[in-house]
C-alpha cells in the first residue's frame, strides 16, 4: 500500500501542476444543475487522474465527481477489484474566484473499506494522506492530532451552516457553543486542517462522497473522532449525503456529541 501511496502522490501533484494551477483565477465558470459551480478545471483534472489511474491500476474503478449521478451510481455498482472515489477540484467556488483553498481529494476502497487517502492542497504544497491502520501523514511526516483546548467553548468550530436546518442553523447561531466559527470553502481541506489541530471540531449537514471519504480516514488515522448526527460511521458506500459531527480528538467529540443530541432544536 506504500508503494501505491507513494505513486498516486506524484501522480496527483503532476496533474495538479498541469491542468489546476495554470487555470486558477483565469477561467470562466458555469453552473450545475444543483447550482454548485464547475470550471475547466474540474473536468481536464478528473480527465488526467482518470487516465493516469487506469494506466497505473487498470484493476480498480474511477468514480468521479464530475460524472453523471447515472455513471456514478454505475461505478459504485460494477466495482469488484477496487474503487477510486476523486473529487478533482475541491473548493471550486473558491478556485473560480481566486480565493487560494482548494484541494484535490481521492480515495481507494477496498472490499466497502477505506483503506487509502490522499488530499493536495496545491497552494500550501499540503499533502495530506493516510493508510487503514498505519496511522496519518503531512508531507510525509506522521501527523497526529493534538489541541490544548479542552472545553467546547474553547474551539474554532468548521461549519457549513447552508446544509443545516434551519433549526440547527438557529441553535447554533444563537447558543454558540463554541469559541468561534468558520466555513473555508473545501471540504475535504477541513477533515484535514481538523487532523492537523488547525480547527477543533467540525459540524456538517450533509456531505457527498467524495467530499469526506477521504478526509475521514486521514481525520481517524491522525487521533480525530466523526460520527453522522445519528452517531453512525460517516462512511457508507452510497450517493446519499452524510451528515458529519467530527473533533480532533475524543474528548471534544463526546462533548459535542452530547451538546448535538440534547439540543431543543433536534427534539
Amino acid at each position: 500500500m506504500k508503494d501505491i501511496l507513494n505513486k498516486l502522490e506524484e501522480i496527483i501533484k503532476r496533474n495538479a501542476a498541469e491542468q489546476i494551477m495554470p487555470r486558477y483565477n483565469q477561467v470562466a465558470y458555469s453552473f450545475k444543475s444543483d447550482g454548485s459551480l464547475v470550471t475547466e478545471a474540474d473536468s481536464e483534472m478528473q480527465k488526467a487522474m482518470i487516465e493516469s489511474l487506469q494506466q497505473q491500476w487498470p484493476e480498480y474503478v474511477v468514480l468521479g465527481e464530475e460524472m453523471t449521478e447515472a455513471e456514478q451510481q454505475l461505478q459504485l455498482d460494477t466495482a469488484v477489484d477496487g474503487l477510486w472515489i476523486l473529487d478533482p477540484l475541491d473548493g471550486t467556488s473558491n478556485f473560480a474566484s481566486g480565493i487560494p483553498v482548494f484541494s484535490v481529494s481521492i480515495a481507494l476502497v477496498l472490499n466497502n473499506e477505506v483503506v487509502l487517502g490522499v488530499i493536495y492542497d496545491p497552494n500550501r504544497n499540503e499533502i495530506f494522506s493516510a493508510i487503514k491502520g498505519q496511522g496519518a501523514r503531512l508531507n510525509g511526516q506522521p501527523l497526529v492530532s493534538h489541541t490544548e483546548r479542552e472545553t467546547l467553548n474553547q474551539c474554532t468550530a468548521q461549519i457549513d451552516f447552508k446544509r443545516l436546518t434551519p433549526d440547527m442553523r438557529v441553535c447554533l447561531s444563537r447558543e454558540h457553543p463554541y469559541a468561534s466559527q468558520r466555513n473555508f470553502g473545501s471540504g475535504a481541506l477541513d477533515w484535514c486542517w481538523l487532523a492537523a489541530g488547525r480547527c477543533q471540531i467540525n459540524i456538517h449537514g450533509g456531505q457527498k462522497l467524495w467530499d469526506y471519504v477521504a478526509g475521514q480516514l486521514i481525520l481517524s488515522e491522525a487521533g480525530g473522532c466523526a460520527k453522522t448526527f445519528g452517531g453512525d460511521a460517516v462512511f457508507k458506500k452510497t450517493l446519499d449525503s452524510r451528515s458529519v459531527m467530527a473533533a480532533v480528538n475524543l474528548s471534544l467529540f463526546k462533548q459535542l456529541q452530547k451538546y448535538l443530541t440534547s439540543m431543543e432544536c433536534r427534539k
